[in-house]
């Protein structure tokens, strides 16, 4: 495959520092490929970049450095000891090709300017790195929930607001795709944030025959639930509610402890709970935020179905882990992925990797193991 970079938008938060400690642990040979899926014997035939042939730079808000952040994760229990000590120096390398993202509060000119400069970045990693292509990967905090503005119907009449300063036509995400797209790289949104999914830069994507994928990573709670619903449809059994509680902290608790910000991840999952059961049932699900469980996730579901002459019967799971760590794994498999749909001309919606997300961009289909082999076929047929 060649040099490959993955840029990371939000690149010194939890899953992004997390994933790049891990894939310098797999450069050392210090770690086994666990939980990555594109290290399955299914893809061995796949020409994927490898573990060295990855690098990483990216884009991110806030200034606290990767070993500080790695050195955190250590604590929670995120990272090994061991692992962390190993990788350290890496990180400050990794550390030096990160850049200033994007904030609408804080940047002064039009968000036009903004794209040209966080485009003008990857731009310029990717040539000092001698890389043959840049995948740029969205694994910032999830945004609030953005307006839908005329302006996003039409290339030409975003461009023409997007001049305008002071204008707010695009959330941060979406500010993020659209420079990766100008710097002609593959997107691929980790979030449910709107990234690229707007018709406006769905269009460019398609002009410049770039690919892109997501959207909302599907790590925990939502793995579960597209793996255990098919179960009941195809038992002919009748789901009358599926109940859901996410309790989480760590950064990922602050923010989706706001109402606006949570918005749009409580919509991805109840989207594909929906499409899941073939009809809508009474889903109520709530995210709070504990402070004490740090970068662990807990989540706890209720279902109840009705089975034969109208018994009424539930199941309940609870699911405990660390995000960061089922993300991380995940992350490295997209960019791995997607590299290969760029080399093999692809362009458009990766309704392939649906797999991966919770909301799937070119793809309706939900169900995890259909996800799994329709992975397969896809790759085989690259």
């Amino acid at each position: 495959m060649g040099p490959t970079g993955l840029w990371l938008v939000g690149a010194r938060g939890s899953v992004a520092t997390t994933a790049i400690t891990g894939l310098l642990a797999l450069r050392a040979g210090i770690v086994e490929p666990t939980g990555c899926v594109s290290a399955t014997a299914a893809f061995d035939g796949l020409d994927l970049p490898g573990w060295d042939e990855l690098h990483i730079g990216g884009h991110d808000i806030v200034q606290t450095p990767l070993e500080k952040r790695a050195e955190l994760l250590t604590e929670s229990g995120v990272i090994p000891h061991r692992v962390f000590h190993a990788v350290r120096d890496g990180l400050s390398e990794v550390d030096a090709e990160l850049r200033p993202g994007y904030h609408p509060a804080t940047h002064p000119g039009s968000q036009a300017d903004a794209a040209r400069s966080l485009s003008a970045d990857i731009t310029a990693f990717a040539r000092r790195r001698g890389l043959r292509r840049v995948i740029v990967l969205n694994v910032s905090s999830t945004e609030p929930v953005f307006p839908e503005l005329p302006e996003h119907r039409t290339l030409e009449a975003l461009e023409a607001a997007m001049s305008v300063p002071g204008r707010t036509v695009l959330p941060p995400s979406s500010i993020a795709a659209y420079a990766a797209l100008r710097a002609g790289c593959p997107y691929v949104d980790f979030t449910p944030s709107t990234g690229v999914r707007l018709p406006a830069l769905e269009q460019l994507a398609i002009e410049l025959e770039l690919p892109y994928a997501g959207s909302d990573g599907k790590t925990g709670e939502t793995l579960v639930r597209s793996a255990i619903a098919p179960m009941f449809t195809t038992r002919a059994l009748a789901v009358r509610s599926w109940a859901g509680t996410n309790l989480l902290g760590g950064g990922d608790g602050l923010t989706l402890a706001d109402a606006e910000h949570a918005s749009s991840k409580l919509v991805s999952k109840g989207r594909g709970l929906e499409t899941l059961l073939g009809a809508a049932v009474t889903a109520p699900l709530h995210i709070d935020n504990v402070p004490d469980l740090g970068e662990q996730k807990i989540a706890w579901d209720n279902v109840s179905f009705e089975g034969f002459l109208g018994t009424r019967m539930s199941l309940q799971f609870t699911w405990t882990g660390y995000d960061s760590s089922l993300a991380a794994p995940l992350v490295l498999d997209l960019a791995r992925f997607t590299a290969a749909a760029h080399a093999a001309g692809q362009s458009g919606p990766l309704g392939a990797l649906a797999f991966f997300f919770k909301d799937p961009v070119g793809s309706d289909e939900h169900r995890l193991a259909e996800q799994a082999a329709a992975l397969r076929k896809w790759a085989g047929e690259l």
